[in-house]
């Protein structure tokens, strides 16, 4: 009798431990943002910043209003910058607010306010953008987005426009700069606001084109704060990203699962898998069992056959007649090991998961977008790959802290002075010289004498 009661104890245990490590693995196995089984099964969007966080809260209001997989809460929370002297008990209020009803999605944009000096418990002040205040801004962003990570929250932290004033607009830049770093090393992503409201010259405008391509009226009069066209393009930066995440997020629904076969077919019924010998459903063993079996001299699955083709060339032969030139275009097969190595293990039904996203504007008024994703190394031991540090690639090292990586010798950037001395040349002659010996080279002819003309 003791012993049924120490095992069903133990059962007790290891039951929600199982479920744990289950629950666990399934987020490793996630490489999604944003999580793929959201409570209710409904993504929570709580907007966090100060007066242009409300703007865009009515942004994105009206953007998911007619989407069921979103939920942007009914009004945003307030949060009055980072400089503020409150700031310590507006994060703790914040903090509190969150834990009692934590949403899968925060948009965070703050800085309106915080172009203010900081001063210190000893009654010194520094300046807005000098060394000390650009350290206690870094530290605040910290604090703010260490406490959001905790809470498991996915964070797009919105940067800030530009302005119409020219001082204040580098002021602008610098903590764009500032909170891009901290959010690029807590894991969260930012969203450049800043080159999305230039105007063709690079420079601020009161006006632009809507969502629509109509030139309207999109900053309010005081040249920072934006109206309801505004609002609703600020809205449409973060809904591009938010999107491509929720469909990073459904694809990542597949995961395994440990329960029957009614689950699995609920979850995922394209790829429902029965067990041998259980109770299934019959509508879900049909699913399972529909697929062909696989002959034992078929390809894998994945492998790539072999396309060759040809290409005709039309060209001008030296002689100025036209030729045509035929070339092979060889494609040989390539097994489906090689192929998941060079795409990293990626499936064909799940879709990939991008890098953070830079936005920039080049002339004539094209806007480019790039990605990028931090880099891996092997120094993490043998057979093993190691992720580098995020301050130590070579994006964060030359676009973030404007780094110049060290050049090769020789190329073009190397500006080392002295320059080094160029290696001798060593120039072989064309033919090779005459044997010595006593033969004497052969006499020279000298031409004849010209025939005198009669006068």
């Amino acid at each position: 009798m003791m012993c049924r009661l120490l095992i069903a104890a133990l059962l007790c245990v290891a039951l929600p431990l199982a479920v744990g490590q289950v629950a666990v693995a399934q987020e490793e196995a996630s490489s999604s943002f944003l999580a793929p089984f959201p409570r209710g099964d409904v993504y929570s969007v709580a907007v966090i910043g100060d007066d242009m966080a409300e703007g865009l809260w009515y942004g994105l209001s009206e953007t998911f209003a007619a989407d069921p997989r979103v939920q942007v809460r009914p009004k945003p929370i307030m949060l009055n910058g980072l400089m503020r002297p409150d700031h310590d008990e507006k994060v703790l209020a914040l903090e509190e607010d969150l834990k009692r009803d934590a949403p899968a999605v925060a948009a965070l944009m703050l800085g309106a306010w915080d172009r203010v000096s900081l001063r210190t418990a000893a009654g010194k002040r520094f300046a807005v953008g000098s060394p000390e205040w650009r350290q206690e801004y870094s530290q605040r962003a910290d604090r703010l987005m260490k406490m959001m990570k905790r809470l498991n929250i996915a964070v797009y932290l919105i940067g800030l426009p530009n302005v119409r004033k020219f001082d204040a607009n580098d002021d602008v830049q610098m903590m764009n700069d500032v909170l891009r770093e901290r959010a690029y090393l807590n894991g969260m992503k930012f969203i450049d606001a800043y080159a999305g409201f230039l105007d063709e010259n690079g420079g601020y405008s009161g006006w632009g084109p809507d969502l629509t391509g109509k030139i309207v009226k999109l900053r309010d009069g005081d040249g920072v704060y934006f109206t309801m066209a505004g609002n609703r393009k600020l809205a449409h930066f973060v809904e591009r990203d938010l999107r491509r995440d929720l469909k990073q997020a459904q694809a990542a629904r597949s995961v395994p699962l440990l329960g029957g076969a009614d689950e699995q077919a609920k979850i995922n019924p394209g790829k429902a898998v029965v067990n041998a010998g259980s109770d299934a459903d019959p509508a879900a063993a049909a699913i399972a069992g529909s697929a062909a079996p696989v002959k034992p001299n078929a390809p894998s699955e994945g492998d790539q056959a072999a396309d060759n083709g040809r290409i005709s060339l039309k060209t001008v032969t030296p002689t100025g007649r036209e030729d045509v030139v035929t070339l092979d275009i060889v494609r040989p097969a390539i097994p489906a090991s090689v192929v998941a190595l060079v795409t990293r293990k990626e499936s064909a039904d799940r879709a990939s998961q991008m890098g953070d996203v830079l936005v920039d504007r080049i002339a004539s008024g094209i806007t480019v977008m790039s990605t990028f994703t931090p880099p891996s190394s092997a120094a993490g031991g043998a057979g093993r790959s190691g992720r580098l540090s995020p301050t130590q690639s070579a994006y964060y090292r030359v676009l973030v802290k404007g780094e110049r990586l060290a050049p090769r010798a020789g190329r073009a950037d190397d500006f080392v002075w002295p320059r080094p001395e160029p290696e001798p040349i060593t120039i072989k002659p064309a033919f090779e010289p005459l044997e010595t010996g006593s033969a004497e080279p052969p006499p020279v002819e000298e031409p004849p004498p010209a025939k005198k003309r009669r006068p």
